[in-house]
């Protein structure tokens, strides 16, 4: 162990070697943190992750965005590169939290995974099929604990849900209806991108775009507005698969789709939008029977494409604008996103009727600290990239290909990662890198 100074961010620091990945624990609770990102979301997870621990490094590439994360931790070494900061920091850090925009997550996180760190990333994963297999991979081979940032996996309402399903409370699901009312499109600013704008004395532009082609600076793109163009993020649905599609997933082990279909999008020509995604869209996912579960179909709802109003829905109430309605042969289940929102049977006739199970998924202390929790136990995580933060992830990213080819069904084969009926889509499994950028 390291000397304490008088700082608060450099307490004593266990080994990696110790700390390890899952059938080690650790001799004491103090693990070392890089933060990758602290900005946004990234300053959520230096909130959940540095109380009780030694924040080692944080690093951004915008210095406007981190300024917050900068001064509560004035202590600890900043950077711009996170790859710098690894080179100089990597040896005390335990865990590092990756919370950039999604085409750089992948990169990110798996720099630190080869390192040997616990790793805890924002959804969605990564911004690719490819992507995201690759880091299931490394997070295997390294047996380290990572943790995706889909928050409502950790819940109390989440896991409810699970039980219910898992109970027989509506019987054998078919259908699921999932949506998220967020509209992320930027089809009228696409002429602007010729344009050239004055890079922020504050931003590293170039690390920004990271390992995606080239392009002019414009303010379009950031803060936030990123989400809303494919080459740095996930649109509506990359957004939030993890979180709104997250109960169902679970409850019945759906694994990978055998097909996806756009069945709808709103005001959106790909061939003319491809550099954005559609204001509303409509997609369905097919799944096969696995075990004692039938075959599954879920349709997606993108911004301003909403849930069809179930049957089994009390007059002056409507589907959730954002989360599911899950249908079974006996009955349906709606619910919200994030563990918000609640989860109920409907009507409300059939959820006072219905007696509740006992309690048999354990409930945990919030999802940042299921991660940490986990690397003292030398456990897993809820939501792990390898066995589920991964797949679920890769859930979305079959659906943004897919709204590539509207109206066209596309027969996915997880195993050999490719369609098999389509050889356009699988051009988009694996985007190239820019030069100077790999996994």
């Amino acid at each position: 162990m390291k000397g304490a100074t008088a700082t608060a961010v450099t307490f004593a620091i266990a080994s990696p070697d110790i700390l390890g990945g899952p059938g080690r624990t650790a001799p004491n609770d103090k693990l070392g943190v890089a933060f990758i990102g602290c900005g946004g979301r990234g300053g959520a997870q230096v909130g959940g992750l540095s109380g009780g621990n030694n924040v080692v490094g944080l690093c951004d590439v915008d210095g406007r965005r981190a300024a917050v994360a900068f001064k509560r931790i004035g202590a600890a070494p900043k950077f711009t590169d996170f790859r710098r900061m690894l080179d100089k920091v990597g040896k005390e850090a335990d865990v590092v939290a990756v919370s950039t925009p999604d085409h750089t997550h992948a990169v990110a996180c798996m720099a630190a995974l080869k390192l040997g760190k616990h790793v805890y990333c924002e959804k969605p994963l990564a911004h690719s099929v490819r992507e995201v297999r690759a880091l299931m991979a490394e997070a295997r081979k390294q047996g380290v604990v990572t943790q995706l940032g889909n928050q409502g996996h950790s819940s109390g309402d989440i896991r409810k849900c699970v039980e219910w399903i898992r109970d027989g409370a509506i019987g054998k699901v078919h259908t699921v209806h999932a949506a998220c009312s967020a509209v992320h499109t930027r089809v009228k600013e696409l002429s602007k991108r010729s344009e050239k704008q004055e890079i922020p004395k504050e931003l590293d532009w170039d690390l920004w775009q990271g390992p995606v082609a080239e392009r002019s600076y414009h303010g379009m793109y950031l803060p936030g507005s990123w989400r809303a163009w494919r080459p740095y993020g996930n649109g509506t649905i990359g957004d939030w698969v993890c979180h709104v599609v997250d109960p169902s997933f679970w409850a019945l082990d759906l694994g990978a789709p055998s097909s996806v279909e756009v069945l709808d999008m709103l005001d959106f020509d790909p061939k003319k939008h491809i550099d954005t995604f559609a204001r509303g869209s409509r997609i369905r996912f097919e799944f096969p029977a696995r075990g004692d579960r039938a075959p599954v179909t879920l349709y997606w709802y993108s911004g301003d494409m909403r849930i069809p109003r179930p049957k089994e829905l009390e007059q002056g109430k409507n589907p959730p604008n954002t989360g599911a309605v899950i249908l079974g042969d006996k009955g349906a289940i709606t619910h919200g996103s994030h563990g918000a929102g609640g989860v109920r049977l409907i009507p409300d006739a059939a959820m006072k009727a219905y007696k509740q199970p006992k309690q048999s998924i354990p409930r945990t202390r919030g999802h940042h600290n299921d991660f940490l929790d986990a690397i003292r136990k030398g456990t897993k995580a809820g939501s792990d990239f390898a066995e589920y933060g991964g797949p679920l992830t890769e859930l979305a990213m079959l659906g943004i290909i897919a709204t590539n080819f509207p109206g066209r069904k596309l027969a996915w084969d997880g195993a050999n990662t490719r369609f098999t009926d389509c050889d356009e889509a699988n051009a988009f499994i694996n985007p190239p890198y820019r030069k100077g950028w790999s996994l």
